[in-house]
């Protein structure tokens, strides 16, 4: 199959992919621009019950659905939200224990100054993780320690109930921060993995473009010296979404010296793709294309080539 033939495949499978994710979820509620994924209801509240969620939680990485386990949950970068209904047919949100799940025993550190550490649950919290537990909600937000501090690729990490804990140095400066364990757990229990796609909002103008990649497919890698070549360029958004209405320039410099220059835009998919003939090319030489994206004003650069070769 050549290049562009395997490329229209490979951007047919994307967009029905997303089509299907949008058709069987229609999104509201609120919008992280940042994963591309909706919050709403009762996980949006409990959300914003926190008083930093994006510390807490991160942002979402699926939108509600129904998980392997029989439970209604949302998983979020540092957190699983799941929908419980109590006796009188309430509805509320709790975590989903992840850090007690993905726990595997190691050697674990003893304080070097139990002055500075208190026993909960049979476990000690000490230095910066006491204070930053004690300052983020402590057993009600976290749960209770599973396991003493430990060190874990030159980490010095802690795990909780509902969370682990990793401590940084920036110069004189420390710092606490959650592992980002949503993905962990979403893959430990074998989720679907088209549900981590984002699905298209309802009004783009809500999902602002925060970067770009741009990725270039040339139709044939190898040419005659008096040929033609096609050059295909996928942009897409932060979030793995084709940014249509992309500007796309194409610069083309050929081995006899001649530069030719291309404008378009991407379509819907966004794919813009460019078509130009050569003659009397030097066997052997490289032909160089460099590509400049702009969208939303971010730009991205991306090179492609193709070999003439008799």
């Amino acid at each position: 199959m050549r290049a562009t033939g395997r490329f229209a495949v490979w951007v047919t499978i994307l967009t029905w992919a997303l089509a299907s994710c949008n058709a069987q979820n229609p999104p509201h509620g609120n919008y992280f621009s940042e994963t591309g994924h909706f919050v709403e209801g009762e996980f949006l509240r409990f959300y914003n019950h926190a008083a930093n969620p994006a510390l807490l939680y991160g942002f979402p990485i699926t939108s509600r659905f129904t998980s392997r386990d029989g439970k209604t949950v949302q998983y979020f970068q540092r957190a699983r939200f799941e929908l419980v209904t109590d006796t009188l047919g309430n509805e509320n949100v709790r975590l989903t224990p992840i850090g007690a799940a993905l726990h595997q025993p190691i050697p674990q550190l003893e304080p070097q100054n139990p002055a500075a550490c208190e026993t909960i649950a049979g476990f000690q919290v000490c230095y910066d993780f006491l204070k930053f537990y004690k300052d983020n909600g402590g057993a009600e937000q976290f749960g209770n320690p599973v396991s003493n501090a430990e060190e874990q690729s030159a980490t010095y990490i802690q795990y909780f109930e509902n969370a682990r804990f990793e401590w940084r140095a920036q110069g004189t400066q420390t710092r606490v921060e959650i592992s980002q364990l949503g993905q962990s757990y979403f893959d430990r229990l074998g989720e679907d993995r088209s549900y981590l796609i984002p699905p298209q909002p309802i009004d783009a103008s809500i999902a602002p473009v925060i970067s770009l990649d741009a990725r270039a497919f040339v139709a044939r890698s190898i040419t005659r010296a008096n040929d033609e070549q096609t050059v295909s360029v996928f942009v897409q958004d932060q979030n793995a979404r084709g940014v249509p209405g992309a500007n796309v320039e194409f610069s083309v410099q050929l081995p006899d010296g001649n530069a030719q220059t291309f404008s378009t835009l991407t379509d819907s998919n966004g794919v813009a793709r460019i078509s130009f003939g050569f003659t009397n090319q030097q066997p052997g030489e490289l032909v160089v294309i460099h590509i400049r994206v702009e969208a939303g004003g971010k730009t991205q650069q991306t090179i492609v080539s193709f070999r003439i070769w008799y």
